[in-house]
């Protein structure tokens, strides 16, 4: 089933010149490369449609926040002020915009063959500590959820993928 899909390479992984390291990562398997350019400074009102203000997934990414400091016995309501799914959530939805517009990103159109479940598995686990070596972000990236909230910011996670199609066609609207 071909497909299409969007990749953001992010301000880290610019800054880092990992462009056409993760790009040919991609080329390897046989995706194709439909589009691509170079926005120098996101938009901020790109960037917030991009990370939406809906409720479901700011509790979502608020309960996985909470999940991270419990695994560490971190202090959630020292680090964040609240132990609010909704509220960790917004805060973390602002700390991924400041993070994508802080400098310029790759956006990338990439087709093929199930492009959608291929480029998630090559990009590897959210949280760079967990991913697996072998990914993108298990082979160039360290960070971690709970080092990034207490320094009060998104995870460097170097790269975003669309999670399925209706999101692919979304963000690919919205970028392109």
């Amino acid at each position: 089933m071909i497909e299409r899909t969007l990749v953001l390479i992010k301000p880290d992984a610019v800054k880092r010149k990992l462009i056409g390291k993760i790009i040919s990562r991609f080329e390897q398997v046989d995706l194709t490369i439909e589009e691509m350019k170079l926005i120098n400074k996101p938009a901020f009102n790109t960037v917030a449609k991009h990370y939406p203000e809906k409720k479901e997934w700011l509790q979502l990414i608020g309960q996985k926040t909470i999940e991270s400091y419990q695994k560490y016995n971190f202090d959630l309501k020292k680090d964040l002020g609240t132990e609010d799914t909704l509220q960790i959530g917004k805060q973390v939805r602002k700390w991924l915009i400041e993070y994508i517009t802080e400098g310029p990103i790759i956006a990338i159109i990439i087709t093929g063959n199930h492009a959608i479940e291929m480029v998630r598995k090559m990009i590897g686990h959210t949280a760079p500590i967990f991913a697996d070596l072998g990914t993108i972000r298990g082979d160039f990236s360290i960070d971690s959820a709970e080092f990034a909230d207490k320094e009060g910011r998104a995870i460097y996670n170097l790269v975003h993928a669309s999670g399925n199609s209706e999101e692919a066609i979304e963000e690919i609207t919205l970028w392109f």
